[in-house]
């Protein structure tokens, strides 16, 4: 129940979980007292036995039936059993966000339910809606997966992109990325011919779903242009998709242009642009499936034409979330989070005597502050901050600012306080932060 400021079963299962390579969004986390309060709620799914305390059972999603080892016990035999179907209330837990309803009720999606397709002419908002979408699972800890046949990808800074202008992407650069759940991974595939696109693709998303099998993750995929990759006019046997997909979205103009198989698998439709109506028509006539009643009327940006596959209900026109802005989107985890190893600054000094991890930009302040002149000033120097701050915080703008106080300022603490300054104006860390080790 003692522990140093900043350790705890959280940050103990944060590093079992670095180790093992797996995500918090896989992991049951049990508990009966006041000391895994913390644990449980970075965890993916948090449970009480049924002899905890009453404030661990009013924040858990479920309590068990048996106490102690028998509580323990019959959660293990439902995992055994039923996978994540053994927990209703871990698909709301797992909820993405993606609007509003016309009553004002939140609109969502989730890992376990099934894929998504966004659709419409073009300029409708497909490429704003499914931006927004990445940002939010970003933010939510989910790893991401996207298939980017035309490189519109390539500035989503949430991700790592794996592209080369001369050759295709291969396969084991993208598995060393998805090897951290931390890291997500765009796939740029304009190196690859149009003809040979959907081979690839195939290939990439076989090795995909054998990772998520073994390891839970990725949690989303997003295929854009979906046609490139899965084209309606391909043999169904070369288009076939494996049983066992991650949640995925398709994003394309026309439904009609997709293979079938794909829809198929598609639970949701989001229609934008001029014409949704025409274009949920579209989608229902390729899978052959009954037509719900349609408008007419055209829709503005930031709005859609929302229809559940599954769900006896007629489309609905729902108002979706704008892209978080570039600068806000990592803006918790960069201030508060848990940043890995790699990417984390490391103050040594200038005879290498030092190893002081800072692992988000509030510790790299603290840090600054204690440590000797002469290496904060050796840092300076040699713009190892500004450095830092581009390359894995990914704020350019920050790290030009910086840039110019290490080529401009040589009193120590004179510059500590203008990258403070500078620091502090972009992230400061929240006032709710109980669950900021899992944002990102």
């Amino acid at each position: 129940m003692v522990l140093p400021a900043g350790v705890n079963k959280a940050s103990g299962l944060a590093a079992a979980l670095d180790e093992l390579g797996l995500s918090p969004h896989n992991v049951v986390g049990i508990g009966d007292a006041e000391n895994d309060h913390a644990f449980m709620q970075a965890s993916g799914y948090a449970v009480a036995v049924a002899n905890a305390l009453p404030s661990v059972k009013d924040e858990a999603d479920l309590v068990t039936k048996g106490a102690r080892g028998e509580g323990v016990t019959e959660i293990i035999r439902g995992i055994l059993e039923r996978d994540v179907d053994a927990f209703d209330s871990a698909r709301n837990r797992n909820a993405v966000e993606v609007g509003r309803r016309p009553d004002g009720r939140a609109l969502a999606l989730k890992p376990h339910d099934g894929g998504a397709l966004i659709a419409g002419l073009s300029s409708g908002g497909k490429s704003t809606l499914a931006t927004a979408l990445l940002g939010r699972f970003v933010e939510g800890g989910f790893q991401v997966c996207v298939f980017d046949p035309e490189g519109d990808y390539v500035e989503f800074r949430s991700t790592v992109v794996v592209v080369d202008a001369k050759a295709p992407p291969h396969l084991s650069q993208v598995l060393k990325v998805l090897d951290r759940p931390d890291d997500n991974v765009v796939i740029n595939m304009l190196a690859v011919s149009v003809g040979d696109r959907p081979a690839v693709f195939a290939g990439f998303l076989s090795a995909i779903v054998e990772l998520r099998a073994r390891a839970g993750r990725p949690h989303w995929i997003l295929v854009d242009e979906a046609h490139h990759v899965l084209p309606a006019e391909r043999d169904p046997s070369m288009t076939a998709l494996p049983p066992t997909l991650p949640a995925t979205i398709f994003v394309a103009v026309d439904p009609a242009a997709i293979a079938r198989g794909a829809l198929e698998r598609v639970e949701a439709v989001f229609a934008v642009g001029t014409r949704p109506g025409k274009t949920i028509a579209a989608f229902c006539h390729a899978i052959a499936a009954e037509t719900p009643p349609l408008p007419t009327t055209a829709l503005p940006r930031g709005q859609a034409l929302f229809w559940s596959k599954g769900r006896n209900e007629p489309p609905e026109v729902v108002t979706l979330h704008p892209p978080a802005e570039k600068s806000e989107r990592h803006k918790r985890k960069y201030a508060v989070g848990e940043l890995g190893e790699d990417r984390s600054f490391y103050f040594r000094g200038p005879s290498n005597a030092l190893n002081l991890r800072a692992q988000n930009l509030m510790i790299f302040l603290q840090i600054a502050d204690g440590v000797d002149d002469e290496t904060w000033l050796h840092h300076l120097k040699a713009h190892d901050v500004s450095r830092w701050l581009k390359d894995a915080i990914k704020d350019e703008g920050l790290a030009e600012e910086v840039r110019s106080v290490e080529d401009g300022e040589a009193e120590p603490s004179a510059s500590r306080k203008r990258v403070r300054e500078a620091v502090e104006r972009r992230y400061t860390a929240p006032a709710e932060s109980a669950d900021a080790g899992r944002a990102g």
